[in-house]
């Protein structure tokens, strides 16, 4: 909880700083009352590094860690109120007037309003104010060390992409031997009617790795028509599963299609082909008995690869061959460890040689737990001394964590800048398995605040280092096959920690087995829906502080009442679920930085969207049936992103050049708008002149707009790396 802390309570000193300023704030005449929070929240931080040693040892500590924690979302909250509030009171805003500002003209009822305004926010600061003096004056609190304070690097310091990471299986040489054996095995019984192979060892071995090999060998690729790698992990969905497996041989599923249609759909196109299946850590044996199985008994010939921790799933499968992948040895575990900090030969470390095995010991020899070690003592100087009192460590947190590789990991955990430490943690709202995209999850990231800005450097830039020092560090898996390692994954012994750690604030499951109390204490959700539709739990009498809301990938159905209960949003992911239109109440939601409603069945937005002031990124990827942007669009002061890839738009409002901060813009429709149009068929080219911000553009060209684009009006976009243009008038 302490590392969440740390990050929230450099944030929050951070945007009082900036805030008080600012002129929404100066107009609602609550400047000092914000400054002595700002006071209070730097006295606080000096001991925060103290009380999260002693969290875990003292009950009284993490009890006043979770009060500073519920005090400290008050104050974000509270800020993006203010601001809101003392907007409106602005001259210039569009909701306002300089006769509602200034009480000239006049209107009683638009002062009384402002007044209304001021004093409630003021009361709500002082409010908070008092909470935290108390907090500053707990028994507890005086006990804290305000001289121990944090040594971490910055988070982009030592950055090194990872495509000179070391693999596991190229370490050693009896790894090196169990993947040409086990291609052989395959190529052996390519001719076999369904041969089924299994790879069993503990988690964080390598079985994933040992099968990637295989799977990615040319000799393997060329005697297989046919080839498909699924992840089915521990609670997997039949329906998402089948349709993965479709993905993978190149056939298109369609919403609402039932297990047994899409199991003969495999069939159907299995049939007469040779097929190379990989099932990818495997809980359950019926994965294959039930489902997978009757679909693939069309198959000619067949060869299926089973990743799995157990034993006796593979006699319930019926394997033919298991092959056992065993800890690395001491030696190997040695090598692993220097080869993957880079170091180039063997002497550069040989002093420290009983050290770094005792760490390998410490590991429990395994190699998720060696690379991400090896990763943390990269960051540090390259001396014995450095080695020691990372050995050290573990026997100052042996209260901990009692799994001895749970515990190497939580190490390297803990060895992270705060701001990365969020990020991380973040990872784990992702199910089990889930491809992690570096655009999207970056977005997020700076959705939930966790992002700083700095000089010169724009918050999507700041955001993709934090990614690829993660990668770099070992927490994060690439996938290798992407582009500019685009995407990734995260180990599920990493994850488990990750939701370990933020147990408190953090739910990934059914939403319907949580109770109302349960929700008094969440910030993040990820709603796995096991049925058609998404009920949530009854909040009657509790107040719901939920930042986050993702779902997962389904056709599932959203309940309305979502947007009356979640009020203090600032992420809501609703792709791929059957939401087909948004209630005008959405612009309730003041705090909401990131909405996504990609492949989703709605036709048009309201018009309240324009009273959601803080939203950064607007996605509405392959929304088929939406064709109009609201004319609100325009106020959307702080949005980013507009991505409209996949979504024919043919009437847009004028003044996308208002959109100051824009990043990002995907499909954007370029028509020839009339100069008195208040709503257009597109956008002109020469609206963006204005946005020097810009760093992704996708243009889409319709019917009516001239035939050339020039290149030159964008120059002025200083960050951009991309520019594409799509020469056609419907997107596909």
């Amino acid at each position: 909880m302490a590392a969440i802390l740390e990050s929230l309570l450099g944030s929050c000193a951070s945007k009082l700083q900036n805030i008080i300023t600012d002129e929404a704030i100066l107009i609602l005449g609550v400047e000092e009352e914000l400054r002595e929070v700002l006071r209070r929240v730097e006295l606080i931080k000096c001991c925060i590094y103290d009380a999260e040693k002693r969290r875990t040892k003292e009950l009284a500590v993490n009890n006043w860690l979770g009060q500073l924690r519920d005090v400290l979302y008050d104050v974000d909250e509270i800020l993006d109120v203010a601001r809101c509030k003392g907007r409106k009171l602005l001259p210039d805003d569009p909701s306002s007037s300089s006769q509602s500002a200034t009480c000239k003209g006049f209107s009683i009822s638009s002062c009384l309003c402002n007044i209304w305004s001021r004093r409630d926010v003021a009361v709500r600061i002082r409010s908070l104010n008092k909470k935290i003096e108390n907090i500053s004056k707990d028994k507890i609190f005086l006990t804290f060390n305000t001289s121990i304070q944090s040594t971490r690097n910055d988070p982009t310091s030592k950055l090194i992409r990872s495509s000179n990471l070391v693999e596991p299986n190229l370490v050693g040489k009896e790894i090196i031997h169990s993947s040409r054996k086990l291609v052989d095995l395959v190529l052996a019984h390519k001719e076999s009617k369904s041969y089924k192979l299994a790879i069993v060892g503990t988690g964080g071995v390598g079985k994933t790795t040992l099968a990637q090999k295989i799977y990615n060998d040319q000799k393997v690729k060329g005697s297989f028509k046919l080839h498909a790698w699924i992840c089915v992990s521990q609670d997997y969905n039949q329906i998402t599963l089948l349709k993965e497996v479709l993905r993978n041989i190149g056939v298109h599923s369609e919403q609402g299609e039932t297990i047994t249609k899409l199991q003969r759909k495999v069939a159907e196109t299995i049939e007469g082909k040779s097929f190379f299946l990989v099932l990818d850590d495997v809980w359950h044996s019926n994965v294959w008995t039930d489902l997978l199985r009757p679909a693939l008994h069309e198959t000619t010939v067949g060869v299926i690869l089973v990743t799995t921790r157990d034993d006796q799933i593979t006699r319930r499968i019926g394997v033919d061959r298991t092959h056992q992948v065993d800890l690395m040895s001491v030696e190997v575990g040695w090598e692993l460890l220097w080869k993957s900090m880079n170091i180039g030969e063997e002497k550069q470390v040989q002093n420290f040689r009983n050290t770094g095995i005792e760490i390998v010991r410490k590991c429990g020899h395994l190699p998720l737990a060696i690379k991400v070690t090896s990763s943390s003592l990269a960051s540090k100087d390259l001396t014995e001394n450095e080695w020691k009192k990372y050995l050290g460590k573990y026997i100052g947190s042996q209260s901990i964590l009692l799994d001895e590789v749970e515990l190497a990991l939580y190490l390297s955990y803990d060895e992270l800048p705060h701001r990365l430490k969020q990020c991380f943690l973040y990872c784990a709202l992702y199910v089990e398995d889930s491809i992690i995209r570096r655009d999207e999850v970056t977005w997020l990231w700076i959705a939930e605040g966790f992002i700083e800005e700095q000089q010169g450097q724009l918050l999507e830039d700041i955001a993709e280092e934090y990614y690829y020092e993660l990668i770099h560090r070992n927490l994060l898996q690439p996938n290798r096959i992407s582009f500019d390692q685009a995407e990734c994954k995260m180990h599920d012994l990493l994850r488990q920690l990750a939701l370990n750690i933020s147990r408190e604030e953090c739910f990934v499951g059914d939403v319907e087995s949580l109770r109302g109390e349960n929700m008094s204490k969440l910030r993040r959700v990820t709603a796995v829906i096991k049925k058609d539709m998404s009920v949530l739990p009854r909040v009657d009498k509790v107040e719901v502080k939920v930042r986050t809301f993702l779902t997962v990938r389904g056709p599932q159905r959203t309940e309305d009442t979502l947007f009356k209960i979640f009020l203090l949003l600032r992420v809501l992911v609703l792709n791929y679920s059957l939401v087909q239109s948004i209630p005008d109440y959405i612009g309730k939601l003041i705090h909401l930085r990131l909405l996504n409603l990609d492949y989703t069945g709605i036709s048009c937005l309201p018009e309240s969207i324009g009273s959601l002031k803080n939203l950064q990124v607007l996605s509405l990827r392959w929304c088929h049936y939406l064709h109009v942007l609201p004319s609100a669009m325009t106020l959307l002061s702080h949005l980013r992103c507009l991505d409209l890839f996949g979504t024919e738009i043919n009437q847009v409002p004028r003044g996308i050049g208002k959109l100051k901060l824009l990043t990002h813009l995907g499909d954007y429709p370029v028509g020839d708008g009339s100069d008195n149009a208040v709503v257009q068929d597109g956008w002109k080219l020469e609206e963006l002149s204005c946005l020097s911000q810009m760093r992704c553009l996708d243009l889409v060209q319709e019917i009516s707009a001239p035939s050339c684009f020039s290149i030159e009006l964008l120059t002025c976009a200083k960050h951009s790396k991309l520019y594409r243009k799509t020469d056609t008038s419907t997107p596909t």
